[in-house]
Formats: structure tokens, sequence, C-alpha cells
């Protein structure tokens, strides 16, 4: 048996398309343009292709899109005084600060510093309490992708035994707070577990969020289960190149699972396209809009 790939290239293509049509919607109807600002401070490489390809397709869906380019050496209050602008600016429904910040400064001061109802990354406590709480939220991006993905290969995840492994704010702990909406029954595992193979063995979900190259081995899973690889990993190859791993073995995994997503191909093609979600959803909730049908 090998397992059936979960094709996150197009998975994504698709809710890119819906999103582009409830968008050309809602500027039919109501005369409103979904906007989404991106900030990013300093010049770390990796941030500006994600910033770019985020631009890209923010402009492909027909929203308006707003780059606020800040160097690394900006000061907090600059950069605050930035977020409050944007809290103010009609055109902006979306506001999205590029992470990991340079050191020096105050990630949670600027995290709560933007409007709740335009914190299209979920972040903010306001959002991170009522998801917790059952109620409507924003959600992070990458965990909402992940539903998403596992709802390709299951119509419900009732009653599923899920394993979360990793709980980090940005993705294991919102990730658990989704699958209980699910109805599935949910375990969050991390590095202080006890037995975590075995923990992994019983689960007919599991999510590796944990930032350590192909630590989830093929034995470790039930044979059959829907594995979701959040991990985005660079291992040094022979030729002095790296090559991108997620948090799974994956060819091990392959023989056993039944469903599994490849990285890179996966998840990390859904964070986008959850953040134009998003971006959707605020603006029609701002605006006093029914929610999308995305």
């Amino acid at each position: 048996m090998t397992a059936k790939i979960i094709d996150g290239k197009v998975i994504a293509a698709d809710l890119r398309a819906r999103v582009a049509d409830e968008v050309a919607r809602v500027k039919r109807e109501h005369n409103l343009v979904p906007g989404l600002a991106v900030v990013l401070v300093g010049n770390d490489p990796a941030s500006e292709v994600y910033v770019r390809s985020k631009q890209t397709q923010t402009q492909a869906a027909g929203m308006a899109s707003f780059e606020h380019k800040l160097p690394a050496d900006v000061s907090q209050g600059d950069l605050l005084a930035l977020v409050a602008k944007l809290n103010r600016d009609p055109a902006v429904h979306g506001i999205l600060v590029q992470l990991p910040l340079p050191k020096g400064l105050n990630t949670e001061a600027v995290v709560n510093a933007i409007d709740p109802a335009k914190d299209v990354d979920g972040l903010h406590p306001n959002n991170a309490g009522r998801l917790a709480g059952g109620l409507e939220a924003l959600s992070p991006c990458t965990p909402l992708g992940c539903i998403i993905l596992t709802k390709s290969v299951h119509a419900s995840l009732e009653g599923m035994n899920a394993i979360v492994i990793g709980r980090s704010n940005l993705v294991g702990r919102p990730l658990v707070q989704l699958l209980l909406n699910e109805n599935a029954t949910v375990t969050i595992a991390h590095s202080r577990s006890r037995d975590l193979p075995g923990l992994v063995r019983r689960a007919d979900l599991v999510y590796a969020a944990v930032g350590r190259a192909e630590m989830v081995r093929g034995d470790w899973l039930k044979p059959g289960a829907t594995v979701i690889d959040v991990g985005i990993n660079r291992i040094p190859k022979d030729d002095g190149k790296t090559r991108l791993v997620g948090d799974v073995a994956y060819q091990e995994a392959l023989a056993v699972a039944g469903a599994i997503t490849p990285v890179p191909g996966g998840v990390g093609q859904m964070t986008v396209a959850c953040l134009l979600v998003n971006t959707l959803r605020a603006a029609c909730a701002i605006a006093g809009l029914a929610k999308p049908a995305v």
C-alpha cells in the first residue's frame, strides 16, 4: 500500500479560485474591495519571498494589497504608529506583521496593537481566546489550512483520534481548538511527552508541527492514518546544497499512511490561500455583511 498524496498545490489553487469568485461578488453587490496590508521589518530573505508571494496572490484574487517595508532598526514606537494608522484605514481589512521581528522589537506588544477585527494572522489574544471558547474568530492560517487538507480526505472528522505534535501559539494550540470544533478527540504532544511513538500509533490523524527534521518515523504510524506535515526543515546534501524536508520521514510514512502531505507542496501552499480567506472574512464582518461562502 502506498499513501495517497494530498496535493496542497491543487487544493490551494481551488480555494484561491473560490475566494476570487467571492471577492468579485462582494465588489459587484456591495462595492467592497477587501484590502490586505503586510508589514515587513528588515530584510530576512525567507520573509521577503513569502511577502512577495502574498502580494501576488492577494492581487490575483482581486483584492487590494498594501505593502509596508521598514528598516530592521525601526523603533518600537514607529512600528506601533504604523499599526495604529492601518487600524484606522478603512481600505485595510487585514493586517499582517511578518514574523519573526528583528531583535529588540517586542512581538507581543505589536501583535496586541493590531485591531482584532483585522488580525488575519489570528494571533491577537481576543481571537485566540474566542477560538479557545469555541466562538467565531479569525484563526491562524496554517492550522486552518491543515483542517482543509484533512477534509479533502475525510468529509467529517467527528470521533476520529487526532494527535498534534507541537504546542506553538502559531500552529499547535490553535490547531487543537479547530480539531475540537470538528468533534475530533485530540491529544496534544510535545518534546516532554512520554512514549511519543506509542501516542502517535493510536491516532487516525497525525499533525507534525515540531520543527525537527524527519522526527516522526514510519513505524510510529497507525496503518492507514492521515498525516499532515507542517514542518519545513533544510538539511544539507552531499553536494553542499540543502533540501527541504518535513517533520515526518516521508518515504517511510508513504508505505504506512493512508494519506500524507508532501514537503514542499503541502501545508505551505495552504497558508497563503487561507490568509486570503481570512482577509475576505474580515472585510465582510467589518462591513456587516454575511459570512462569505469560503
